[in-house]
């Protein structure tokens, strides 16, 4: 929906951004000041703070009641994310020497980018303030964190919460802060006076954020989708796919939205979706889905945005059990014009048959994501090293997930390799300077140390092969002339 033009800071508003910033300054003085142990026993401390099961029991029941958003025993599980980010905090040096390459005679020293606009979306209200706080204090960063006014109290606590853990450490409160007279204006002038803002929510955020001025990490809108091969195991893969969807109710742009499945298996991966917990919409069901969904311009409709499947249902008219888990409809096309092959941001999604063999389901997959979620991510269910070869190298995302559920992957896992994060970059496909993993080097400037080695100049022979023409490169004019 198209955002209305911000209004301007209310004097209360500007008041209480010019008094953070001037706290952050001085907090910024004294934390680019703290070693490697101190920071990182800091970053502990912050953590347990919020990441405890009690406390987060209490931070997440807030967050659902105060949002009307997400699955509460799914969200409950986002608390092994910050310790998966503090775990990769920890094994990171990030003060003085931070790395060193003998070979090429450098050495690369971490410092602080200063002060960081974190803008909080209301689907995280305490995980996204966890995990950036960890990154920043880890690279001796201070925070200011605008909240999503839907969830800004529950921001609010779990802020006031790191705060204590840092004051009871005797490290400035500051270092961590949250205004507390949230809006889009109020926003986008934090993104301007910071040093640097990470921006996890809509494209009108991200837009924002880099127009802001300020260096800037944003996301790009996610489409998540499955693609399975003829080698698949279809049960393995439809449970995964049901992991990924109910995961706090589809909120995640990484929440699977699409199965793409060949043809010849069509029935038998409807089949296994249901014997997960999938309810099969029929026809006039799907159409009252879009309905309830979308609205007459296609433009997504927020009261069924993370919501459960039997709601999401209610929403459209009709009823299903209350033992299914997600809503399952048959993709009706994949073009502009076809909203189910879109984002859902809910417990919903689409199942598409491809025709052909395997490059020519790629290819469809390819069509899908120039319609949405270009840059950000998908799933390949597949046994064959070849296959996921060629759709690694075909496919315009910047992260896939081999035989995994996306929304608990794909931002890092327990099981895999992939940086854990919050904040996934699209790269320029999704309009993003990155297409990592936002994790700790992002929070870090670097300084490079150069020292002279011994000379390492190719010849011309080496480096420029069978163009390389020594008449050319001759001294003397008439000897290349002669020649």
């Amino acid at each position: 929906m198209a955002a209305s033009a911000p209004k301007s800071l209310s004097p209360e508003q500007e008041s209480e951004i010019d008094e953070v910033f001037a706290r952050a300054r001085a907090a910024l003085a004294i934390i680019e000041t703290y070693d490697q142990a101190r920071v990182d026993r800091l970053i502990r401390a912050v953590a347990w703070a919020v990441a405890n099961r009690s406390t987060f029991r209490r931070l997440v029941s807030m967050g659902i009641e105060e949002s009307g958003l997400g699955d509460f025993d799914s969200r409950m599980n986002k608390r092994m994310k910050i310790r998966g980010v503090l775990r990769d905090a920890l094994r990171s040096p990030s003060v003085g020497i931070i790395e060193e390459d003998a070979a090429r005679g450098l050495v690369k020293y971490g410092k602080p980018v200063g002060v960081i606009g974190c803008v909080v979306p209301t689907t995280n209200p305490d995980l996204t303030p966890a995990g950036n706080a960890i990154y920043a204090i880890k690279a001796r960063d201070v925070v200011v964190f605008s909240p999503h006014p839907r969830s800004q109290h529950t921001t609010f606590e779990t802020v006031r919460l790191m705060r204590e853990a840092l004051e009871a450490e005797g490290a400035p409160a500051d270092i961590l802060q949250c205004i507390t007279l949230p809006s889009l204006a109020a926003s986008q002038e934090i993104m301007r006076r910071s040093d640097l803002v990470i921006a996890t929510g809509g494209q009108g955020l991200v837009r924002a954020a880099y127009s802001s001025g300020t260096p800037a990490y944003g996301v790009g809108a996610g489409n998540a989708t499955e693609f399975v091969d003829e080698t698949a195991d279809l049960a393995e893969t439809a449970r995964n796919c049901m992991l990924s969807k109910t995961s706090d109710f589809g909120s995640g742009c990484s929440a699977d939205g699409n199965v793409l499945v060949p043809a010849a298996r069509y029935a038998d991966m409807l089949a296994a979706l249901q014997a997960e917990g999938g309810y099969l919409a029929s026809a006039a069901e799907r159409d009252a889905l879009r309905g309830a969904m979308w609205d007459d311009e296609g433009h997504r409709l927020p009261d069924t945005v993370a919501i459960s499947p039997q709601a999401l249902a209610r929403a459209a008219g009709f009823g299903i059990p209350d033992d299914r888990r997600f809503i399952v409809v048959e993709g009706d096309g994949i073009g502009e014009d076809r909203q189910f092959c879109k984002e859902k941001l809910t417990t919903l999604m689409a199942v598409h048959a491809y025709e052909g063999g395997f490059e020519d389901g790629v290819e469809v997959a390819k069509r899908l994501y120039e319609i949405g979620g270009k840059g950000h991510s998908c799933g390949i269910a597949s046994t064959d090293d070849a296959h996921i070869d060629y759709f690694a190298q075909h496919m315009p995302v910047s992260r896939i997930m081999v035989r995994q559920p996306n929304s608990k992957a794909n931002a890092g896992s327990f099981t895999n390799g992939m940086p854990m994060t919050s904040s996934m970059g699209c790269g320029t496909w999704g309009g993003n300077i990155t297409s990592e993993n936002v994790s700790l080097r992002h929070y870090l400037n670097t300084t490079w140390v150069s020292r002279a080695i011994a000379e390492d100049r190719p010849s011309d022979e080496e480096l420029f092969g069978d163009f390389y023409d020594a008449a050319l490169e001759a001294s003397d004019p008439a000897v290349a002339a002669a020649s």
